[in-house]
């Protein structure tokens, strides 16, 4: 399958993800460009140093729509198979969603369905919660409420802030997300009524 990774910022989940193809963790997948929203970001010297297409479609001065027509331009000519949100700090629309139906794919650092949006560092800990850890989930409609393909957990001390809440949750996203990729290329996973299942070898 072929794979565009959009990111907006550092770029280290799109990392694991090229670190994982290279090693051959993600044999039926090859990423294929990687798309931004900003010029600043530090992925794109990731994909300058190991010779993934980057595109550069900035979204401060358009409306969402028109963004999002641009990147599925970009999605067609490209052929690609698979999307992948690597600390993509946009919303994508309906327009690419019904385009790409159960092929595009977020991670979201908390166990959802708790701690949706932006925050969830924050909230989980105002919340009082005592573990946290990371979701792989499809992209729908909603924020954050796609059916969930893989999780990790880490707990939440009493002494936690956001910095080192993010420290401990961010290898484990680096752990899953390539593993979620390889599954989803693989065929090995279903969707029915909102629940996603693993075929085993």
């Amino acid at each position: 399958m072929e794979i565009a990774v959009l990111a907006s910022g550092n770029g280290s989940n799109f990392q694991a993800i090229i670190d994982a193809s290279i090693s051959g963790k993600i044999p039926n997948g090859n990423i294929k460009l990687l798309i931004v929203n900003n010029k600043e970001a530090y992925a794109i010297e990731r994909a300058k140093k190991n010779n993934i297409p980057y595109y550069l479609i900035e979204s401060n001065s358009k409306e969402r729509a028109q963004f999002d027509l641009e990147i599925l331009d970009r999605l067609k000519k490209n052929n690609i198979d698979l999307i992948v949100l690597a600390g993509f700090m946009r919303i994508l629309s309906p327009i690419i969603i019904k385009e790409y139906r159960n092929k595009i794919i977020n991670i979201h650092p908390s166990l959802l369905p708790l701690f949706p949006g932006a925050h969830a560092h924050r909230d989980a800990i105002l919340a009082g919660a005592t573990k946290s850890g990371c979701t792989v989930h499809f992209v729908d409609e909603g924020i954050d409420t796609g059916p969930i393909i893989l999780q990790e957990t880490v707990t939440i001390t009493k002494e936690e802030t956001e910095e080192t809440l993010s420290k401990k949750i961010l290898p484990l996203e680096h752990k899953i997300f390539p593993k979620a990729i390889d599954l989803l290329t693989s065929q090995k996973l279903k969707i029915n009524e909102g629940k996603v299942t693993i075929e085993a070898d």
